[in-house]
């Protein structure tokens, strides 16, 4: 299983979150909760590879998933 890596951010002004998919730009997703937001990035990712695997160019490479159920964010804190 391939795995992809999300940064989460909040959104301040609107409340809930947003993410985004560095290694394929342009594939960002949003929800209220962090579950929300997690089913609509799940969707976005998809939704991206497929329009790559059918017009090109070709799907960039993701990692190997360690724990198929694993839930990992980047997350920053202040030092």
């Amino acid at each position: 299983m391939q795995t992809r890596i999300v940064k989460v951010h909040e959104a301040e002004e609107e409340g809930g979150y947003w993410a985004e998919v560095e290694e394929l730009p342009g594939c960002f997703g949003s929800g209220d909760t962090l579950d929300e937001l997690e089913q609509d990035i799940k969707d976005a990712i998809e939704t991206y590879i497929l329009a790559l695997q059918e017009n090109g160019p070709p799907v960039p490479p993701g990692h190997e998933a360690e724990e198929p159920n694993l839930r990992r964010w980047e997350i920053a804190v202040a030092s």
